[in-house]
């Protein structure tokens, strides 16, 4: 037959010209995959961002917490200032990486927490009101 009303054949079936026959057969499932890969691929790029965002704030967090117990026991001198607050990050699951006395009581400190590829390191400071600056 010719024109419109052609049939070709596929698997044993006949087939209308209009459907193809076969012209383009497993596309869809191509693209599927492609689209399954690339949201697979961005869900990867924004969990591994969200870990770096989470990790900062927890050493922040650690930090902080550190550099207050350091001021709390400022008075007592560097020795048991920086002591109290290797046990604090510690027990926040950080290391303190620089602990310095400053004059006036102000404590500058240093933290890092280690997570995978992600280590970074925060600065933190406390004191009486007028010596951190």
């Amino acid at each position: 037959m010719q024109g419109p009303h052609r049939f070709c054949s596929s698997a044993g079936y006949r087939l209308r010209r209009s459907a193809r026959c076969g012209d383009d057969g497993g596309s869809a499932t191509v693209w599927a995959a492609w689209s399954a890969l690339a949201l697979c691929t961005v869900f990867l790029a924004l969990m591994s961002l969200c870990e770096v965002v989470a990790v900062r704030h927890r050493t922040a967090g650690a930090a902080d917490l550190a550099a207050l117990a350091a001021a709390a026991r400022a008075p007592q001198g560097q020795r048991p200032a920086c002591g109290a607050a290797r046990r604090v990050a510690e027990a926040q699951g950080a290391s303190v990486v620089r602990c310095v006395l400053g004059p006036g009581g102000a404590v500058d400190l240093t933290a890092r927490i280690s997570r995978g590829p992600y280590a970074p390191e925060i600065r933190s400071r406390a004191g009486p009101p007028g010596a951190v600056r």
